[in-house]
């Protein structure tokens, strides 16, 4: 009785195992940069690093030659926790 108890939960944990394996497999990859959005207007709101915890729910990814674009040219002021205009060579002046 108690070796059925066992084997029942010991697959069960191999499940679960499996199902959260599948999961980090599915999952996309992050992004290298973000554009963050305004929630109400949709407006961009700041560029940041692909795994910066700063960033809001609305985003979109970008690619590097945007990213670039977005803070040197466009305006779109970098995230002041992951600096991406750091990261992107890019100085103010």
């Amino acid at each position: 009785m108690w070796l059925d108890r066992i084997d029942r939960k010991a697959a069960e944990l191999q499940q679960r195992q499996a199902e959260e394996e599948r999961g980090r497999a599915r999952r996309p990859p992050v992004p290298d940069w973000i554009l963050e959005l305004n929630r109400a207007t949709g407006h961009p709101l700041a560029v940041h690093v692909g795994d910066c915890g700063m960033v809001g729910r609305r985003r979109r990814a970008v690619d590097q030659d945007g990213a670039r674009r977005l803070l040197a040219t466009d305006g779109i002021p970098a995230c002041p926790i992951c600096r991406p205009d750091t990261a992107l060579h890019i100085t103010n002046g």
